[in-house]
């Protein structure tokens, strides 16, 4: 009966903190798109939602990631300034609508590549209490056209782009974009920079599968020669050095609630001990401390 209480005190704060974060992100007007040139024709879009990836060249235009509809208007604007080649691919991270919102506005234009979850997932009805919604199925030309179970290659603007999926991580449906010839890495939300992570558990996800791929793709990115630049899917353009950082704070915080839960305190006993000095200030983002523990006790519970 605790651990139904406690899981219900958590999406009752999500719920909070979702109509909070609404009714800040209504006025899409105020919303401006920020262009960062990361590598050689590999450039990064902030706004409002995850990053959005961008590869600009002879072949045309490459997005990974639309962030909202209202916004696209103002992203189209902003892929114009890059170059004046056409929309030809658009790669989806995973489902949420922060990062896919804009696939109708953009789905008309070039096809859209993801992972199968992801076209499964958008093209029914989602009811997460996680986020306090029940999202409808998205229309027919915002749902992938290209699916794939394990990985898919496009060769584009000179550069073999692999798309890679890593299951069981913040979603069911993750990929992580791998720009081979730039040396650029776009994370979706497997990486939330210096800040503690959303873990989808409703939709596939799970904080020790989130941590096992991160260490995978830092294994992988280590033998890279001329090291890696690494779009996350929220935060600042990062390094392997700040990735690593980041899978340290997702084994070691774990381990901390594991340890815990192994001598039988309850999630509030765990809560009340609170975390090591190194990573309170990974609360300051959406997820703070104490839901951060609470994520990592309800992952940890649903698994064992």
């Amino acid at each position: 009966m605790k651990t139904h209480l406690n899981t219900a005190a958590f999406f009752l704060f999500l719920v909070c903190s979702m109509a909070e974060v609404a009714q800040a992100q209504t006025d899409w007007s105020k919303v401006e798109i920020k262009a960062t040139r990361v590598s050689g024709n590999i450039y990064m879009l902030e706004g409002s939602g995850g990053n959005i990836g961008v590869s600009v060249g002879p072949d045309g235009i490459l997005i990974v990631d639309d962030q909202y509809a209202p916004l696209s208007d103002k992203i189209k604007a902003a892929l114009k300034a890059l170059g004046d080649g056409k929309l030809k691919f658009i790669l989806n991270t995973h489902y949420h609508g922060d990062h896919t919102g804009g696939n109708a506005v953009f789905g008309p234009e070039a096809p859209i590549i993801a992972q199968a979850n992801v076209r499964k997932r958008l093209s029914t009805e989602q009811v997460s209490r996680f986020f306090n919604r029940t999202t409808p199925a998205s229309p027919k030309e915002a749902l992938p056209v290209i699916t794939f179970d394990q990985s898919v290659s496009v060769f584009f603007n000179g550069e073999e782009i692999k798309v890679i999926h890593f299951p069981r991580g913040h979603t069911d449906g993750d990929s992580v974009i791998f720009f081979t010839g730039a040396r650029v890495v776009h994370m979706g939300d497997d990486f939330f920079a210096g800040r503690f992570p959303v873990v989808d558990l409703e939709a596939g996800g799970d904080i020790e599968g989130l941590a096992k791929n991160v260490g995978d793709i830092i294994a992988r990115l280590s033998q890279v020669p001329g090291g890696v630049k690494i779009i996350p899917g929220h935060g600042p353009l990062s390094t392997l050095a700040d990735l690593s950082q980041y899978h340290r704070m997702l084994t070691e915080t774990t381990s901390i609630v594991r340890q815990r839960m192994a001598a039988g305190k309850t999630l509030e006993q765990i809560k009340a001990e609170g975390l090591p000095e190194e990573w309170k200030s990974w609360g300051t983002g959406y997820i703070k401390n104490d839901r951060w523990l609470e994520l990592i006790y309800n992952s940890l519970s649903a698994r064992h």
